[in-house]
């Protein structure tokens, strides 16, 4: 019988984490997001208006899956005989802390074309619509590691994403808070590129580890 040690394959330097990142959204009319890096391994310049979120709590994007499924049983089984998955949804919550025009129109749900500064004082009003129309973004989010050879880049891409529900937001003075604009984006299926959700890996650190991931 073999050995244990000659039976496990446990590679620790394939354990990643996002140490840093970003997300990003765009219009639905911007292009979706084909590549994430080029043949030099380093990121691609995003197409025509995607725009960074800013800083968000130090939570991260916190990506979830709702996945339902229906089972049917037998007489004598004593587990479902046959299970098909009827919905798989992703969601993506961001904590975001900077405030500025798109996270005020992510929260609010305000059409911010439409919303101008004060000329004479700067002031900037913005009213919740009774009834917020349902806006769809594209949403990139991209984590980055770090390897011996380089970066590596872990995305998630979501080419059309709704607010769906948004966390309560504090008025406070505490040390380790910031007025926030905390919000949760559901993924739709794009009709236009044929998915709901793409992951994208990359970078020099990865491109070096390939054969030990199995590729």
């Amino acid at each position: 019988m073999p050995a244990w040690e000659s039976l496990r394959n446990h590679q620790n330097h394939l354990i990643r984490k996002a140490l840093e990142g970003s997300t990003f959204i765009a219009p639905t009319t911007s292009s979706a997001i084909a590549s994430l890096t080029g043949s030099d391994k380093s990121l691609n310049a995003l197409p025509v208006g995607y725009n960074d979120l800013g800083w968000m709590s130090d939570d991260g994007p916190q990506f979830a899956a709702d996945v339902s499924s229906s089972d049917i049983t037998s007489w004598g089984a004593v587990e479902p005989t046959r299970r098909d998955i009827t919905s798989d949804v992703t969601t993506l919550q961001v904590g975001l802390q900077e405030t500025n025009r798109q996270t005020i129109g992510l929260y609010t749900g305000a059409d911010m074309t439409a919303v101008v500064p004060d000329p004479t004082s700067g002031e900037v009003a913005v009213s919740k619509p009774d009834r917020p129309p349902l806006r769809f973004w594209r949403v990139l989010t991209i984590g980055v590691d770090l390897a011996d050879a380089g970066e590596i880049y872990i995305a998630r891409f979501l080419p059309r994403a709704s607010v769906t529900d948004k966390d309560d937001q504090a008025f406070q003075s505490n040390d380790d808070s910031a007025l926030g604009w905390p919000v949760t984006l559901t993924a739709y299926m794009d009709s236009s590129v044929g998915y709901s959700e793409r992951f994208f890996f990359g970078g020099p650190g990865w491109e070096s580890l390939l054969s030990a991931m199995g590729f």
